[in-house]
């Protein structure tokens, strides 16, 4: 890429670091990157609230293709010393998503330059964490008649500006899934005058790992939380939450293990007179890559002269670009890190700003640019 355009992302990228929105509060990032690009290049840009998107119309008979960035951070500090770290407490971008979004803007200063025989569609998506902005994102798909899609992760523990791919499931589903229950107060002296929901919530514990282990496949329930009751010494609990994130490599497993927790829960909520009651949070779909769009990533990073790896395995974490491939084929790949490299989610983690030429390289190939 053009190293003036890789210039002016990387500053982007810098800026973007430095102030730090959480999912579904992104609107200073959001409103920059619009300024970004009205500024730099001749984009359509078309807004819709909480996302939008930068359309290049070749005029052609070309395919729709579109490409996906996350622009939300996490709720983390910056403890690392760069020139560029977060000017807010409690917020940090420690998963990449700055660097994510300025590939994109990248590729958009250097697609507005030479064009393209395809449309292009770049898509800068909210609230990845919790699993929220892909689905806010999906009218693109049918507005415009996408034909494709692609996005990539920066990850650790690979080797460095590689290209890892997989054909099928990529990523995990998951959900975070609330158990509440209530029973009955009582006198911490009299506890056999109320209904403590202590022995049902243990009980729910102690039957997940049955309920995992025969899976053929990946199929875990972790627990995240237990709160049960309060600290005065003069009252048995009769107050729970049980907080589990259950994350399988399909959606029908996912459903399954719900329904088998939920039995469970409302076996001892009869036998043990208490109240029960369910909650679900940060839910993903599985990401599953279209072959065919997995060997086009194969194309580009050969066409760039990068290392491609095949994974073995899905990876565990959740992505929601899941819903994307659900609606249009697409593909989603990893660039790596480094092997050493501090990993996402750590508060040593920054993004490599070198990634931004790499993952700009290969959205310009995938697009025929």
């Amino acid at each position: 890429m053009d190293n003036r355009n890789f210039e002016r992302a990387r500053a982007l990228r810098h800026e973007l670091h430095a102030h730090p929105e959480l999912s579904n509060e992104e609107k200073w990032t959001k409103a920059h990157l619009m300024e970004f690009l009205k500024a730099n290049t001749s984009l359509e840009i078309i807004d819709h609230g909480s996302w939008f998107y930068a359309a290049y119309r070749s005029g052609s008979d070309g395919l729709n293709i579109a490409f996906r960035a996350d622009f939300d951070a996490l709720p983390m500090d910056e403890t690392i010393d760069i020139p560029w770290a977060s000017t807010i407490p409690g917020k940090a971008h420690k998963c990449g998503h700055d660097g994510h979004t300025a590939t994109l803007a990248a590729f958009a200063l250097e697609v507005d330059r030479p064009g393209s025989t395809n449309s292009i569609f770049l898509l800068f998506q909210p609230a990845e964490e919790t699993g929220d902005g892909a689905r806010q994102c999906l009218p693109l798909l049918k507005d415009e008649a996408i034909d494709r899609i692609y996005g990539y992760h920066n990850m650790s523990g690979m080797p460095y500006r590689s290209v890892n791919i997989k054909d099928g499931n990529i990523q995990c589903a998951s959900t975070g899934m609330i158990i509440r229950m209530t029973g009955r107060p009582a006198h911490a002296s009299t506890p056999e005058d109320g209904i403590n929901p202590a022995p049902s919530i243990a009980h729910i514990i102690n039957a997940l790992p049955d309920l995992t282990k025969s899976s053929k496949g990946l199929l875990l329930a972790t627990v995240v939380n237990v709160d049960i009751g309060t600290r005065d010494f003069g009252m048995a609990a009769y107050e729970g939450e049980l907080s589990l994130t259950i994350r399988p490599l399909h959606e029908k497993e996912l459903e399954q293990l719900k329904a088998d927790i939920i039995t469970i829960a409302h076996g001892e909520a009869m036998n043990r007179g208490l109240k029960v009651s369910f909650d679900y949070t940060d839910a993903f779909p599985e990401t599953a890559n279209d072959p065919d769009m997995a060997d086009e990533v194969r194309r580009a990073a050969g066409e760039c002269g990068l290392e491609v790896n095949e994974l073995d395995e899905a990876i565990r974490g959740s992505e929601d670009f899941g819903h994307y491939t659900k609606e249009v084929p697409g593909a989603y790949f990893y660039i790596g890190n480094g092997i050493d490299h501090p990993s996402i989610h750590t508060s040593e983690y920054d993004f490599i700003d070198e990634h931004i030429k790499t993952g700009c390289n290969m959205f310009k190939t995938l697009a025929n640019v």
